[in-house]
């Protein structure tokens, strides 16, 4: 659990902070997990260290469980002799990820609720409320309304054919995945989320703010340009950013500047090229990295904000389209019956 790695990294960078050295810090840490994996995990890295391996060696035998940020700013603390520092930087890097995720997660859940709900309740009155108002009307010799005969097919569908496309539902969701994880089915994916208008300025940002804020970060604890950029493309998380960000490092080797190699790519914001183009003229180009994470992580964060506030709304709104198409479509051969009888 990130959470769990976070909270490790934070009471770790404290102990080594108070002299402890690295083995009796990670002893007296053993006992605060309280995840049963994860202690395992701790307690092997601890014997790797003892039998001569280094920190950063013994955190690469795990690579599901510590991203390559995390091991190289480590390699670099080890190197630098700055260990506290480095564990002291990636707690804080964790630490935004991780309130960033939270935010995003509660802001979504009040729509992913009533989504969940009202979905629950259409498949209801479907399949069992609108076949009981509607069996009045198959003893009467009229045609039914068109909206009627909808509702009726529509609800016959649902109740005799439900099953199927549970598994359709299953299949496609299964297919998705298999599909996300070819090459080109990558591809396709991250350029959809890029390209997409309501999601793609939002996937953008949060994109560049985990690629400035890991860039920045191994800058900051010595890491090389070249190698720094190799571990950074791969946290951006979208292989479009990942292969810009190959051609500007190759760009960057030939003695180009970093924001101008970005630019010709066309993937980053153009703010993102300017604060970048700014720290290189003014040799503060890790302060300026993390300030443009900052500034994009709150633009993403005002934006699901706002996107969230407007789909309770339209979710509301859409809901009641679909009651009132219903209540429409059983009411209208009760208002010809009425007129029939008068």
């Amino acid at each position: 659990n990130p959470r769990d790695v976070t909270m490790m990294t934070r009471q770790l960078a404290t102990l080594t902070g108070a002299g402890f050295p690295l083995v009796s810090a990670l002893d007296a840490l053993l006992p605060q997990i309280k995840s049963y994996a994860f202690n395992k995990v701790m307690a092997q890295i601890k014997d790797s260290i003892v039998e001569g391996n280094s920190f950063a060696g013994a955190l690469s035998l795990y690579p599901e469980t510590f991203s390559p940020l995390y091991k190289n700013m480590v390699r670099a603390g080890e190197s630098s002799g700055t260990l506290e520092i480095v564990l002291q930087q990636l707690a804080d890097i964790m630490e935004k990820q991780l309130a960033l995720k939270t935010r995003i997660r509660s802001a979504l859940a009040y729509p992913a609720l009533m989504t969940v709900l009202g979905s629950a309740i259409l498949v209801l009155l479907l399949v069992y409320v609108v076949p009981t108002i509607t069996g009045i009307f198959a003893d009467m010799n009229q045609v039914l309304p068109a909206p009627t005969q909808f509702l009726i097919a529509l609800s016959d569908l649902f109740k005799s054919y439900w099953w199927i496309l549970l598994i359709a539902m299953a299949g496609l969701l299964v297919f998705l995945q298999q599909f996300k994880k070819t090459a080109k089915g990558r591809y396709l994916i991250d350029r959809l989320k890029l390209e997409s208008p309501l999601i793609g300025p939002l996937t953008q940002k949060l994109a560049v703010a985990r690629f400035a804020r890991t860039l920045g970060s191994l800058l900051a604890n010595g890491v090389a340009m070249i190698q720094a950029l190799d571990i950074a493309k791969n946290i951006a998380d979208n292989v479009l950013i990942a292969e810009a960000v190959d051609v500007a490092a190759r760009e960057v080797t030939q003695g180009q500047g970093l924001g101008a190699s970005l630019s010709q790519t066309r993937v980053f914001p153009d703010l993102t090229v300017q604060m970048i183009q700014v720290g290189e003229q003014s040799a503060e180009l890790e302060a300026m990295l993390n300030k443009m994470a900052d500034v994009f992580e709150n633009e993403a964060e005002s934006s699901i904000m706002s996107m969230t506030s407007l789909l309770a709304p339209i979710l509301i709104l859409i809901m009641g389209v679909i009651v009132g198409f219903i209540v429409l479509s059983i009411c209208l051969p009760i208002f010809e019956m009425s007129t029939l009888v008068r």
